[in-house]
């Protein structure tokens, strides 16, 4: 059993929410770099870890392994409630918490698998360009259609901070970027921009997900 829980992933990608829930739950982690889609080499500190060669992936205390980005969140949230960073069970706006966070993640998050390497489905490198653009423009309608339904408060599901605050937060800064994220879902964009600001966070961004020269407003 180990002491702390290790966390899989690399800056930029999917482990930083859940690098972000640890923190504002002040439990300890070590991260273990590894970002699989740089190479074999890399994916190799995977094996035994997850069959999928994905990060994130997250080491309890206990010695079990949890996969699924999704899923991490919410298990972390839901194991320390006094936190509130998810509606509990009994409340209203539960079902919509568990919508979104399963949306983000199958409706956008999984087309990155594809993004990031065109060839996985489209052999002819003279059609990556094309496809690329083609799931931009799904990522950024499945965004449209989220900020259509809807209606924060100070945060996207009322009151609270979330870790969906901190998933969409994250999603976004990716392809095709903030500022078509800001053009296709306005009245998400105050929140997300609330959550790089916070202060317990700034700190996180700034280590692990740094916005570049013109991120907040360009892919």
């Amino acid at each position: 059993m180990t002491e702390t829980f290790v966390v899989y992933g690399a800056s930029g990608s999917g482990s930083v929410p859940i690098e972000a829930t640890l923190r504002l739950l002040e439990l300890p982690y070590r991260i273990e770099e590894c970002a699989p889609w740089e190479g074999r080499e890399e994916a190799d500190k995977l094996v035994g870890i997850n069959p999928m060669l994905q990060v994130p992936a997250l080491a309890l205390p206990t010695g079990d392994v949890m996969t699924e980005s999704a899923a991490i969140l919410i298990w972390l949230a839901d194991a320390h409630p006094d936190a509130r960073l998810a509606p509990a069970l009994t409340e209203s706006t539960r079902p919509a918490f568990l919508r979104w966070m399963t949306f983000v993640s199958s409706a956008i998050y999984a087309l990155y698998w594809i993004s990031d390497n065109p060839s996985r489905i489209v052999e002819r490198a003279e059609d990556h360009a094309a496809v690329k653009a083609r799931l931009f423009d799904r990522i950024a309608c499945c965004w449209h259609l989220m900020g259509a339904q809807l209606r924060p408060g100070r945060y996207l599901l009322g009151e609270d901070l979330s870790v969906l605050d901190l998933y969409v937060a994250t999603a976004s800064r990716w392809s095709p970027g903030r500022r078509r994220f800001y053009e296709v879902a306005p009245g998400l964009a105050e929140t997300v921009r609330r959550v790089d600001a916070d202060p317990r966070l700034t700190a996180i961004w700034a280590e692990r997900f740094p916005f570049v020269q013109g991120c907040d407003q360009t892919a």
